[in-house]
């Protein structure tokens, strides 16, 4: 787990960003502390309301820089003016403040308490439906602490679920160190039937499936597209991260899974969705990555274009077993991560462009935006924003049809049709 520091400035809506950034840290088993010079990492959520609060910005990120081992810059001038960071060849990363939390976490599963139960969040529900994975990534110290899988059967999943939309939920995101291998430690896959009967509740409401490492969803790729299929409950969006396009380094990772079988799971999922969501994420420059690995992983992210990526830059967790290997050089992977950066920023907006002028049916209001804006989700969990809610009476829990209109590189706007 990561150690920590968080520094926010401006208004509301950055420190309200600033709360779910770390409300997502601490679900994942990360700590805070007090000062950057203790921490692990450092996030640097900034303002850009007048000049010489940007250069205050930069003076601040570029001190973060020098104290701690991995810094993050978030926030309005982060999004705005990014290029100002780059210029001014401060070693951090420039990330929307969604892509904080995974980035944080390294490559690493996320970390369920042990005594995980659903949460009803507004309007959505959380719901953990395992703890533990069969993973034993080199990489990752989030096994410690969390174990072999230990699955709950289907039906108290399935109960669980219920109790969450009776008491008002209208998404259901589902949870867990790898919701792929649920079901895997009674010797039966089981994902793809808890789907299906989550589903089945009576109620309006979407289902989001979490992290489900490669491995586990290719061998039930296909009973699980099908599911996505054929209930529009599920939000047609799937999360495998696949962590490198070289097998040379899965294999020194100790991912379970091979770049094929990861490219086998999206083509199974093209066949069978026509309008779908690619998670993944890549660690760039593993204490093993040659030049011609990180081609390999630009090549793969080519290949399959995943509308959403998490670059996430190597850095050692105490402990493991590739803390102790010989890493790259900063300047190494600082140059694969803003290479690979640049590209996702290409794919995604590539995405999000191809959605304007296209009409989104029952869209669900998630949550609350900044001035009078909501976030809406439609069928592939893709982020559309409204703004003068208030005008067309839209609040969280309500479902809309929606209009794209325009788009920035990590979401749309939309007008309600």
């Amino acid at each position: 787990m990561a150690r920590y520091h968080i520094e926010t400035y401006g208004c509301t809506s950055n420190r309200g960003e600033s709360r779910e950034i770390e409300r997502r840290l601490r679900d994942a088993g990360h700590y805070r502390v007090d000062g950057p010079e203790v921490a692990d990492v450092a996030i640097l959520n900034t303002c850009t309301v007048v000049e010489k609060t940007e250069r205050n910005m930069l003076r601040r990120a570029e001190e973060l820089a020098d104290e701690t081992a991995d810094l993050f810059i978030t926030g309005c001038m982060a999004l705005a003016q990014g290029e100002e960071f780059r210029a001014a060849d401060i070693d951090g990363q420039v990330l929307h403040w969604d892509e904080v939390p995974e980035a944080v976490t390294n490559g690493e599963c996320p970390t369920t308490t042990p005594d995980a139960e659903p949460i009803l969040d507004g309007v959505v529900g959380i719901l953990p439906i395992a703890r533990g994975c069969m993973s034993n990534c080199s990489y990752c110290i989030t096994k410690e602490a969390t174990g072999k899988i230990d699955s709950p059967p289907v039906e108290e999943n399935v109960e669980k679920a219920r109790a969450l939309i009776h008491a008002g939920a209208k998404e259901i995101r589902i949870t867990g160190q790898d919701t792929g291998v649920y079901g895997w430690d009674t010797g039966e896959r089981k994902l793809h039937e808890l789907l299906e009967r989550i589903c089945e509740i009576e109620g309006d409401f979407r289902v989001r499936v979490g992290m489900a490492n490669p491995k586990g969803v290719h061998g039930i790729r296909e009973e699980l597209a099908e599911v996505f299929a054929e209930h529009d409950e599920l939000y047609d969006f799937l999360h495998a991260p696949v962590q490198s396009g070289s097998d040379d380094v899965l294999g020194d990772m100790r991912r379970q899974h091979q770049v094929e079988e990861y490219v086998e799971v999206v083509e199974t999922f093209d066949d069978r969705l026509d309008y779908w969501t690619l998670s993944t994420d890549f660690i760039v420059g593993f204490p093993t990555e040659t030049e011609h690995d990180h081609e390999q992983s630009m090549a793969l992210l080519r290949e399959t274009r995943p509308e959403k990526i998490n670059v996430t830059r190597f850095s050692k967790r105490p402990g493991t077993d590739a803390a102790e290997m010989k890493g790259l050089g900063g300047t190494v992977k600082k140059e694969r991560s803003k290479e690979m950066s640049e590209l996702k920023r290409e794919i995604v907006a590539d995405a999000y462009e191809d959605m304007v002028g296209e009409r989104r049916e029952d869209c669900l209001v998630v949550e609350e935006g900044t001035a009078d804006s909501v976030k809406c989700r439609d069928s592939a969990y893709r982020q559309i924003i409204v703004q003068n809610a208030s005008d067309h009476g839209l609040e969280p829990g309500d479902f809309v049809d929606l209009e794209v209109t325009a788009h920035e590189t990590m979401y749309a706007f939309g007008d309600p049709v």
